[in-house]
């Protein structure tokens, strides 16, 4: 059961820093880590107050570094004063680790349930969403690549991450990503239809107001 006081202070205090983020981590990708965090949860022994808090506050730290900002985020947790009225120290470090832990490029896998949790809930493997954020992602922050640029940023990205012998391991047996990820690694070994969908995506993230 999670208090109300404390679903309160995610709602008006944490998910409205998201709306700073670039488009793939706006408040609906922290909304959906949240809603998918706590699905998976359900079949675990867990406090679903601090997976839910770990989830609404695993990409905080991107208002401080991209890079760096599965540590930040620990960091911002750790020193937030406000979370001491739910949570014990013991328990607010464990949240701050699972938000350390939940970048797919880790080399270590996540120290805790919670930790496994949120970084399975983080990726969210719908194969045309990923795409997308794939494409939103070199616009924000690469502008000055032309649309060949774009889209050899975007190949090569998605192989490193996705493809056969990519650094993305699935942390939790029987997870709901399974399927979408054996269907985007079939779009990745289809160049040509990958180059379809990249064209169809791009058009549309750059003909449209941001």
């Amino acid at each position: 059961m999670i208090r109300e006081s404390l679903h309160r202070y995610i709602d008006e205090e944490i998910i409205p820093r998201y709306a700073a983020f670039d488009k793939a981590h706006r408040e609906d990708h922290a909304r959906s880590v949240m809603d998918r965090a706590m699905t998976m949860g359900k079949a675990y022994d867990i406090d679903e107050e601090m997976l839910l808090t770990a989830a609404a506050c695993h990409d905080l730290g991107l208002a401080v570094d991209r890079k760096t900002h599965h540590l930040e985020s620990g960091r911002i947790i750790r020193e937030d004063v406000r979370l001491r009225e739910w949570f014990s120290p013991e328990q607010v470090e464990v949240i701050a680790e699972a938000a350390e832990d939940h970048r797919a490029s880790a080399q270590t896998p996540p120290r805790s349930i919670y930790g496994r949790l949120v970084a399975e809930a983080d990726r969210m493997i719908d194969p045309l969403t990923i795409i997308r954020r794939t494409v939103q992602f070199g616009l924000s922050h690469y502008p000055e690549l032309d649309r060949e640029g774009h889209w050899q940023r975007t190949l090569e990205h998605l192989h490193e991450k996705y493809a056969e012998g990519g650094y993305l391991h699935l942390l939790i047996p029987g997870s709901p990503n399974e399927a979408p990820l054996e269907a985007l690694r079939e779009i990745i070994r289809d160049e040509v239809r990958l180059r379809e969908i990249f064209e169809s995506v791009y058009r549309e993230e750059t003909e449209r107001p941001s």
